[in-house]
C-alpha cells in the first residue's frame, strides 16, 4: 500500500484542522491535553462531553466498514492524518476508544444485525462507554483460563466471577465480558463473549485499583448473577475465543498509530528538557536520546507495513507489542535519567491533607513500568511469535 500522502488526504488534513481549531473551545478547550495514560483520572466529566461533540461532528469510528451510524469514513492515510492533527491539537484523551476502536469493529466483523443497530450508533453519538473485562486474577497474559462463568437463565445469562485490570470500569455504561459457558470446558473451548450493561447495583461491584502513581485507572470489578441478554452474545455462543483474538487484532491496528503519535510528543518533551538542562551534552544520554528517536519512526514504519500488507500476520499484533512496550519503558527510564537527582523528589507540601503529586515525566516513569506486561506480557508474545510464526514446539503444560 502505498502511505504517500495525496491530494485527498491534504483536503482531509485541512478539513480535521478546522474543525478541531473551531470546536477545541471554551469548556472544551480546558480539558485540552487532560486524560492520557497514567491521567485518565483527569477531568472525565468534560470529557465526556467532548466524546458527545465529536460524535455531532461525525468524527468516531472513521475506520468502520459502514458510514450507515452517523460516521465518517476515512481511508487509512486518512485515518493516520486525523491522529496527527487529534495530537497537534492537544485535544483532551479519549474516554471512548474502547467502544470505538475495540467493540465496534468487532461487532462489525462478528456481531449480528440487531446487535449493530442497537449498539453502534451510540458509540458514534459518544453517548456510551464501553470497557473490557478479559484478565482475571489467574488468567492475564494466559487468557484461556478464564473462570468468570456465565449461566443460562431463559432470555438472560447469569455472569459470576471477577475480572481485573479493567480500564475505565467505574465510568463505563457497558462491558464486554469474556466468559465461561460450557460448564467443565477448559482452555479456549466453551467460552463466549457477552456484553454486559454496568448499572446493575448489587450485582456489579467496581473497585479501583491504587497504582504506585497515585492513580486508578484500572479497577477490579466483580459479577454476582449479573444479567447479560441472550441476545447479546457476539459470535454465538461457545465462540468467544474467536471473537477476543479478533478483538485483540483489531486493537494492534490504526490505533498503534495513534498511540506512537503520543510518545513522539512525550520523547519531544523528555528532549526539550535534556537540551535546557544541559543533559544533551553527555555523550551517553544524547546516543540515548538519538536510539529513542530512531527506534519510533521504525516502530511507524512497521505499523504502516502491517496495515499496508495484505493477509493475516499472525505474529503482527505480538511484533508490535513487544517494539511499543519496551520502547515506552525505556523512555521512562531515559526521562529519570535526563532528569537526573531531581527525578527522585516530587513537589513537597508540608500540609498532611496534601495530595501526593507527580509530574507527568515521573508519571511516564511508573505507569511505563507495567507497559511490558498489561495487554499481553512479553513472555506471551514471544511464545505466540515462536509458536505460531516460526513453527516451534509448544511448551510443556
Amino acid at each position: 500500500m502505498d502511505f504517500a500522502v495525496g491530494t485527498d488526504d491534504d483536503a482531509f488534513r485541512r478539513e480535521a484542522r478546522a474543525w478541531l481549531d473551531a470546536h477545541l473551545v471554551g469548556s472544551h478547550a480546558e480539558a485540552a491535553r487532560h486524560g492520557g495514560p497514567g491521567s485518565e483520572y483527569e477531568r472525565v466529566e468534560a470529557r465526556r462531553a467532548w466524546e458527545r461533540e465529536l460524535g455531532r461532528g461525525g468524527w468516531i469510528g472513521l475506520g468502520w466498514d459502514t458510514g450507515a451510524y452517523g460516521n465518517r469514513q476515512a481511508t487509512l492515510t486518512q485515518q493516520v492524518v486525523w491522529a496527527e492533527e487529534y495530537a497537534r491539537a492537544g485535544a483532551p484523551g479519549r474516554v471512548g476508544h474502547i467502544g470505538e476502536n475495540l467493540l465496534a469493529p468487532t461487532l462489525v466483523a462478528y456481531g449480528s444485525q440487531e446487535q449493530q443497530d442497537r449498539f453502534l450508533p451510540a458509540v458514534a453519538r459518544g453517548d456510551e462507554l464501553w470497557c473490557q473485562a478479559y484478565s482475571e486474577p489467574g488468567a492475564g497474559s494466559d487468557l484461556a483460563g478464564v473462570r468468570t462463568a456465565a449461566v443460562r437463565d431463559g432470555d438472560s445469562y447469569r455472569v459470576g466471577g471477577q475480572k481485573i485490570w479493567t480500564s475505565l470500569a467505574h465510568e463505563a455504561d457497558w462491558c464486554f465480558v469474556l466468559a465461561r459457558t460450557e460448564p467443565g470446558s477448559r482452555r479456549h473451548h466453551g467460552l463466549s463473549f457477552l456484553l454486559v450493561p454496568m448499572d446493575q447495583p448489587g450485582r456489579i461491584d467496581v473497585r479501583p485499583i491504587r497504582q504506585m502513581s497515585g492513580t486508578a485507572e484500572f479497577n477490579e470489578v466483580f459479577f454476582d448473577g449479573a444479567l447479560a441478554a441472550a441476545g447479546h452474545v457476539v459470535g454465538g455462543e461457545g465462540n468467544g475465543w474467536r471473537v477476543a483474538m479478533g478483538l485483540l487484532a483489531l486493537e494492534r491496528g490504526v490505533s498503534t498509530l495513534v498511540q506512537q503519535i503520543g510518545f513522539g510528543e512525550e520523547l519531544a518533551r523528555v528532549v526539550r528538557l535534556a537540551v535546557e538542562s544541559g543533559a544533551a551534552d553527555d555523550p551517553v544520554l544524547r546516543d540515548r536520546l538519538v536510539r529513542q528517536w530512531a527506534e519510533l519512526r521504525t516502530m511507524r514504519w512497521n505499523a504502516l507495513r502491517t496495515l499496508g500488507s495484505s493477509g493475516e500476520d499472525p505474529g503482527a499484533p505480538s511484533v508490535a507489542k513487544l517494539l511499543w512496550g519496551g520502547w515506552h519503558q525505556r523512555l521512562g527510564e531515559l526521562a529519570m535519567a535526563v532528569r537526573g537527582a531531581s527525578a527522585t523528589a516530587g513537589p513537597y507540601d508540608w500540609r498532611p491533607e496534601s495530595p501526593y503529586e507527580l509530574d507527568a515525566l515521573q508519571r511516564l516513569f511508573l505507569f511505563s513500568r507495567a507497559d511490558t506486561i498489561y495487554g499481553g506480557s512479553d513472555e506471551i508474545q514471544r511464545n505466540i511469535i515462536a509458536e505460531r510464526v516460526l513453527g516451534l514446539p509448544r511448551e510443556p503444560r
